[in-house]
């Protein structure tokens, strides 16, 4: 039973950080637009950094999944990425304004701030999906179905987290809200992993 109710824990915590990630790839946009444009270079720009935060999580996360599969560090990458949120939701218009002062608001100022933006809580995110491999891989027979099930429910969290952000939470709820919302979220996840661990409902997944 309680290798059930973790494994449960740990597929809605993929969910929602392929959300989260995405979602605030989405908002990302939006913290951009005012100093750099919504044009075709900004987006090119952050996709760019998005995706190469990506590659980074996905090596890191594999390396120190295959060393420690502590969920200590599920809940510290979580809250991590839940505080950088609730700064950049606080903090973003100084930075971009410093940003496009300094570096100019061209291809070099664009990537600076979108990597400033974006680079970290994706890259840690991104970590989390071969973490979470090898805390739900048991069998090497099943290998397989597990990577196939983490990274199939990862993009369901992303394609939902990109259409519920764009059509529902930005028309109605404002950019730095939504942000701050996103980072209560994973922190809150964060505490509650560990909670589950310390009360051994995790482990053993």
């Amino acid at each position: 039973m309680g290798r059930a109710i973790g494994s449960v824990w740990l597929f809605l915590l993929i969910f929602l950080s392929g959300f989260a990630l995405m979602g605030f790839e989405m908002l990302g946009s939006r913290y951009l637009n005012p100093y750099f444009g919504s044009g075709i270079t900004t987006w090119a720009c952050l996709i760019a950094v998005v995706l190469f935060a990506m590659m980074v999580g996905y090596t890191a996360g594999g390396i120190v999944a295959d060393r420690s599969r502590e969920i200590w560090i599920v809940s510290s990458v979580l809250s991590v990425v839940g505080v950088y949120l609730i700064l950049v939701a606080f903090l973003a218009n100084q930075v971009m304004e410093a940003i496009m002062l300094s570096a100019g608001y061209d291809f070099w100022g664009i990537m600076l701030a979108s990597v400033v933006l974006t680079f970290l809580p994706v890259a840690l995110l991104a970590a989390l999906s071969p973490f979470f491999v090898r805390l739900l891989l048991k069998e090497l027979e099943y290998g397989g179905r597990i990577t196939g099930a983490v990274y199939g429910v990862s993009t369901m969290g992303n394609v939902l987290g990109t259409l519920v952000t764009v059509f529902v939470f930005i028309p109605n709820v404002g950019t730095s809200k939504i942000t701050v919302v996103f980072g209560g979220v994973l922190i809150a996840c964060g505490v509650a992993s560990l909670v589950l661990s310390v009360s051994g409902r995790l482990r053993g997944v």
